[in-house]
Parts: structure tokens; C-alpha cells; sequence
């Protein structure tokens, strides 16, 4: 019987893991996730928000594997009746997910999301993203570890497969529905990262009904595509809106903080400058750039990019002006934003108070984002679940909360920080005019 190895995690208490998905652990690849910070130098605000992309990864493996099992625990009749499941299919099924799962993020750039904008475009014109990074470590440099296991020997599971399923290539029917249970709108990943990153920053706001959903997490046929796909039951609704909710939340209070987002920009302006000098004597294009996922040894100079190198380049004085600005704590300041839902009047002012401060402005950001997707993606609800009258609908057709959710687009004006007091005075004279003229 395969050996058990338990790792103790803050949020879902020990995550099980076997020999073949402990070695992949070991693997330097994997092993570079203790040195990716999941939310970028947020500590900056808020201190404890020290945790990695390593636990988050372990943890999204946990709950993929919830998920999978409760969906299968549930809806087996279903799953062989219906769409001609196997045991052993569902057995490899199950290997696959959580190996996709654990593997997800091996590709993340430094300090994770914040200097994903680094990344170029490809021949297409689309912006390269942190799972094309992962998918290509996959195959590039863990063949060995996921093919050649013995534990693979019954499975046959290849790291193209890994791959394919973490860029949404994979053409297999099955694979594509058990990708909802990584990359969806309930998928495993937000599952965790938002009460990994609640409980770390210290945080009420990312909590929800986790037990709930996965006990409500079920399988369909969507009949406009004939195609199964992941639903929640009735039951699961409010733990659906809960999860959504916690992410509005977390968002708005945490992701799009104002110093954070300060810090986001200094970040990214120095790894930025890093780039530009390490790689001048190269053959990218752009070498400011991180080098695409396209080669092997592309891929490989990528890799060898983490925060520890950020943080030492940095520290020795070679990250130039924003480097420094982060070693002193002397970031640009927010002196004007807007409301987070702005007017069309809220948004004339800002060009308004943009144009007057001029060369004040050490920066523009906008914090936007959609809590919710109306369109393919909308989460679907199987109302009567196991009657023969059985439905397939939308969750935003059932809840007012999710369709009353609007999209933040908030802008923000940030001068430096010695600028920061004049900056403020000409934004206070321009509200008064603007009250006066009400």
C-alpha cells in the first residue's frame, strides 16, 4: 500500500499526499514556490500576508480533491449512466486532477501576480499569462518526475496531458469538465486562496461556507451543448453567492488597498529595470520583458526569477528609483480617487484633476475587476436534483445578490511622496470649485 505523507496546513488542517506527489514537491520546480510570495509585497500593509504560492498550491489540491470526490460520491449513478464513466477512468480522472491542481502555479512570475504585466504578448497578439509558464515547466522539466514515476505505471498519465489541462488545450470531453474544478468560477483555486489569504492578512472578509458548497457541488447536461458540466444544487446557492461575495470583498478591501497598489507599481517599475539589465547582452526582443515560454532555456531564465532575487538585487541598489523607493518606504502617495462604481461625471473630474496637477502625477492606476461572469461561464444551479424533471439553470437567474454585484473600474492619481502636500492642496481647491458651482 502506498505511503501516506501528511503536511499540516493552517487552513484545511493536514493535506495527504503519496510518494509519486511528494516527489513532485521535491522537484526544484515545485520547490521555487517557497520563494513566490502569493500576494506580492502586501505585507508592506497588512504584515502577516507572508505566505507563499507553495501552500497555496498544496491547499488547492486538497480542495480540488473534495470537490472531485463529493461531485463523484454524489452523481456516480449519473456519471456511468449518463456519460459512460468507468471506475477506472474516474480513478485516473482523480490522479489527473490533483496532480493539475497541485500544479497549477509553477509558473508565477516574482511576487506573483504584480509583475505578471512583464510578461509579452505571443504571435497571436495574446498576452502570455503565469499558466503558460506553468504549463511549459511542466513539460519542459518534469517529464522525469510525472512519466517515469512507478506509481504512473497503471495511469499513464504524460506531462503533456498536465499541461494541456492547465492552459485549457486538452481535448478530451471529461478532461475539460474536471478543468472547472481548477479554473471556474468555484473552482479550487479561489476556493482556497480566499481563506488562505483572509486568515494571513488577518481578515474577516474571505471567509465562507466551504463545507457547504462542496456537499452541493454536482454534475449536469448542459442541454444548449450536450456537454456535462460542473453545477451547484439549490441547496449550494447561498454558499455559491457567499464565495462570490467574499471575493467582491476581498478585492475591495484588500487587492485593490491604495498602498498596496502603490507598492504594485514600485514593484513592477523595478523588476522591470532588473529585467532590462540582467538580460541586455541577450537576443530578446524585449528585454525588459520576461523571455516568452516558448524554449527550454527560455523557460529556464524565467524560472530562475523569484523574489529572493528581487529582494537581494534590490537591497544591493540595482532595482534604480523604485528600487529605492521600496527600500525607503517612500512611495508614492494617492492624493485623488474616484468612487469604486464611477459617474460619467466622477470620471470628468478625475480627467479634471489629472490635467491640473500635470507633472505632479507619479502615477495613474485602475483598479478594476468583474466579480462575476453573465455569459458561458455563469455558474450553473440543477434544481431538483435526481427527479426526473431535473433543470438546469443559471445561479444569476435565482440570485439578486450576484446580479446586483457591480464592477469596480476606481481610478487612483499617485504623486511622489515629497510632492504629496502641494498635490493635495490644488485637489482641495478644485473641489471647492467644484462645490461652489453646485
Amino acid at each position: 500500500m502506498p505511503k501516506i505523507y501528511e503536511i499540516r496546513d493552517p487552513i484545511h488542517g493536514f493535506v495527504e499526499l503519496n510518494e509519486w506527489e511528494r516527489d513532485i514537491v521535491n522537484h526544484w520546480v515545485f520547490q521555487r514556490l517557497r520563494r513566490i510570495r502569493q500576494l506580492g509585497l502586501t505585507d508592506m500593509v497588512y504584515p502577516g500576508a507572508m505566505h507563499t504560492r507553495f501552500e497555496h498550491s498544496l491547499g488547492v489540491m486538497h480542495v480540488a480533491t473534495r470537490m472531485f470526490d463529493e461531485v463523484v460520491k454524489r452523481r456516480l449513478d449519473f456519471l456511468k449512466a449518463e456519460l459512460s464513466f468507468t471506475d477506472g477512468g474516474l480513478e485516473r480522472d482523480r490522479v489527473l486532477v490533483r496532480l493539475a491542481a497541485l500544479l497549477h502555479d509553477v509558473g508565477h512570475a516574482p511576487f506573483s501576480h504584480v509583475t505578471e504585466e512583464l510578461m509579452i504578448r505571443d504571435e497571436c497578439g495574446i498576452m502570455y499569462k503565469h499558466e503558460n509558464y506553468s504549463a511549459a515547466a511542466v513539460k519542459f522539466f518534469m517529464k522525469d518526475v510525472i512519466e517515469n514515476h512507478p506509481m504512473n505505471q497503471n495511469y499513464h498519465i504524460k506531462a503533456r496531458e498536465i499541461a494541456d489541462f492547465l492552459e485549457g488545450k486538452s481535448i478530451i470531453g471529461r478532461s475539460l469538465l474536471w478543468r472547472s474544478l481548477v479554473s471556474g468560477q468555484l473552482d479550487a483555486d479561489r476556493a482556497d486562496y480566499l481563506l488562505r489569504d483572509s486568515h494571513h492578512v488577518g481578515v474577516a472578509y474571505g471567509k465562507y461556507d466551504l463545507p457547504r458548497l462542496l456537499v452541493t457541488m454536482t454534475v449536469a447536461i448542459d442541454q444548449e451543448t450536450n456537454s456535462p458540466v460542473l453545477a451547484v444544487e439549490e441547496g449550494g446557492i447561498h454558499a455559491a453567492e457567499g464565495l462570490i461575495v467574499a471575493r467582491y470583498m476581498m478585492f475591495t478591501q484588500v487587492y485593490f488597498q491604495h498602498t498596496r497598489r502603490a507598492y504594485d507599481y514600485h514593484l513592477g517599475e523595478a523588476v522591470k529595470s532588473l529585467l532590462a539589465r540582467a538580460q541586455k547582452d541577450t537576443n530578446l526582443e524585449k528585454k525588459e520583458a520576461f523571455p516568452p515560454p516558448t524554449t527550454r532555456e527560455n523557460v529556464k531564465a524565467y524560472l530562475e526569477w523569484n523574489d529572493w532575487r528581487v529582494l537581494g538585487l534590490i537591497n544591493n541598489g540595482e532595482g534604480e528609483e523604485h528600487g529605492e523607493l521600496l527600500r525607503e518606504r517612500r512611495h508614492y502617495r494617492r492624493v485623488y480617487e474616484t468612487p469604486e462604481v464611477p459617474s460619467k461625471d466622477d470620471l470628468e473630474f478625475f480627467e479634471h484633476v489629472s490635467n491640473t496637477l500635470a507633472d505632479l502625477v507619479g502615477f495613474e492606476d485602475t483598479a478594476s475587476s468583474s466579480w462575476y461572469k453573465f455569459d458561458s461561464a455563469d455558474i450553473p444551479v440543477l434544481l431538483r436534483p435526481g427527479d426526473e424533471d431535473e433543470e438546469l439553470t443559471a445561479l444569476s437567474h435565482l440570485s439578486s445578490v450576484v446580479r446586483g454585484l457591480k464592477a469596480v473600474n476606481q481610478r487612483r492619481i499617485y504623486v511622489p511622496y515629497d510632492e504629496c502636500q502641494e498635490a493635495r492642496r490644488k485637489v482641495l481647491e478644485l473641489h471647492k470649485k467644484k462645490e461652489a458651482k453646485l
